[in-house]
């Protein structure tokens, strides 16, 4: 698998956030912070998240993308835009029962935006640890039957392990 990569876009209130490769906890903290500045900014007029050329996304990512489907549905009323024609991808976002907090289209609906690629900043393991804790409790409470799989990390995290 080809290792993961970040790259983000803006322009005239469109977002786009494209994930490459193998996306892992490790790039977790640069999402986080993109997420930030787009609830923060100018108001979105729509927001992409755009997983044609991923190969594959951890459960942390899924929590994060899952809390930005829900920060634009509840704050500006749209819902996020999902571009991924991997199945293996769909089927977790399914299993995760996430999949309905998404508008889920084809690679001819993609915005023309120019990404840039955004670079990974120093890791903080206590800030990378809170945001792991905060996307998997996300994930629980989105889909109650998920805790039994994410019960021991839960744990393990709230204990500061």
């Amino acid at each position: 698998m080809k290792p993961g990569r970040i790259l983000v876009a803006e322009h005239d209130g469109i977002y786009l956030l494209k994930l490459n490769g193998d996306v892992r906890v490790t790039l977790c903290a640069s999402i986080a912070e993109y997420l930030e500045k787009i609830f923060s900014g100018v108001s979105p007029q729509e927001v992409y998240v755009d997983l044609l050329d991923a190969e594959c996304v951890d459960s942390t990512t899924l929590g994060l993308l899952a809390r930005l489907a829900l920060h634009t549905q509840k704050k500006f009323h749209f819902k996020t835009r999902l571009l991924c024609n991997n199945r293996n991808i769909l089927r977790m976002f399914e299993t995760m029962d996430i999949d309905c907090l998404f508008d889920i289209l084809d690679t001819t609906q993609a915005p023309t935006l120019k990404p840039a690629e955004l670079v990974p900043g120093e890791l903080d393991e206590e800030v990378v640890r809170q945001q792991v804790l905060e996307a998997h409790k996300l994930l629980v409470k989105l889909n109650p039957q998920l805790m039994g799989e994410f019960y021991d990390l839960i744990t393990s995290l709230e204990a500061g392990n």
